[in-house]
């Protein structure tokens, strides 16, 4: 279970659960969120394929791939180019897709902090973090401020626990993505085999 520190000094557990098929074969994963060890919501119906993406994501980053090398820090870099943008959205959705019922949101900010230096004029940095914020059943919100290391490690752990749900199956893509393109040799072309 994927826990956080939240700023206002309560914790937040994450814990995947298996969604399982019409009989019984796990397939995917849902959030439970806890806030202090109380049911807080569930979120995320089938998730665990975009945090296994979003894992590798930041784990390139920090090493310095692509846009993010530009970051001298690597507690700077994470995967998405733009400078304020989203990494994921989690939902409770009920069959009939009302949301409802919570919501676990990352989104990556960027934070100027001023630099003071003995003797000589300060300067600003540029700073990124991630604003994990979770809201309840209840409408109460709860936010974590994470740098990209941080949230490597929540998000590693999360996919970890979620593929031992799965007795073991990776998540690290989504199953719709290994089908092959064309699953009937000729389909389209006149041909037939």
């Amino acid at each position: 279970m994927g826990g956080l520190r939240c700023v206002d000094g309560s914790f937040l557990t994450v814990t995947p659960v298996a969604c399982t098929d019409s009989v019984g074969v796990p397939y995917e994963v849902t959030l439970e969120l806890r806030r202090d060890g109380t049911p807080y919501g569930t979120v995320g119906e089938r998730c665990g394929w975009l945090l296994a993406r979003l894992a590798r994501g930041v784990a390139e980053a920090r090493s310095g791939r692509g846009a993010a090398a530009r970051w001298p820090d690597p507690d700077d870099r994470f995967p998405d180019e733009e400078p304020d943008s989203e990494l994921f959205v989690f939902r409770y959705r009920t069959r009939s897709s009302v949301v409802g019922g919570g919501e676990l949101r990352c989104q990556l900010r960027t934070i100027p902090l001023w630099v003071p230096r003995a003797g000589r004029p300060g300067q600003w940095r540029l700073t990124r973090r991630a604003f994990v914020e979770a809201w309840g059943r209840g409408g109460v919100g709860m936010r974590a401020v994470l740098t990209s290391g941080e949230l490597a490690e929540f998000v590693s752990g999360l996919v970890d626990e979620a593929e031992g749900c799965l007795g073991g199956r990776g998540l690290a893509r989504n199953p719709v993505e290994d089908l092959p393109r064309n699953p009937v040799e000729g389909a389209g072309t006149g041909e037939t085999r």
